[in-house]
Formats: C-alpha cells, structure tokens, sequence
C-alpha cells in the first residue's frame, strides 16, 4: 500500500469532507480516506497496482475541489 497527502483548497464543510471521502471510498485501490478540513489535506491510502495518485487527483477534481499537490 501507498500513502499521499495532498493538498486540496475548496474543502469548507462536513457536505465538503463527506463528498469527497465518499467519491474516493468509491475507487477501486483506495484502501483508506482521511480529509482534514483544518489543514486543506486529504490522506489517501491505495494500492498503486489498482490505482493512480492522478486517478485518485482527477477524482477530488471531478468533485469540484482543487488539488495543489
């Protein structure tokens, strides 16, 4: 499994932290989500044989949230 911490601005509320745990929970590879709406991170675990850290980004974007790293 790998681990990534991104950086993610747009992320305001509960509605904010569920949607985009709930479209990563969705993934196939994505072992475990965690948003911290303090910091603007979201943690991501996942198997890269599965999926794709751009796959994992792409999907946050999709949800309307901008990712910076």
């Amino acid at each position: 499994m790998e681990k990534a911490e991104l950086k993610v601005d747009g992320m305001k509320c509960g509605h904010c932290k569920m949607a985009v745990e709930k479209a990563l929970g969705g993934v196939a590879g994505v072992a475990s989500v965690k948003v911290d709406l303090a910091a603007k991170s979201v943690e991501v675990e996942f198997d890269g044989a599965k999926v794709s850290l751009d796959d994992i980004k792409e999907t946050i974007t999709d949800e309307g949230y901008e990712v910076k790293s």
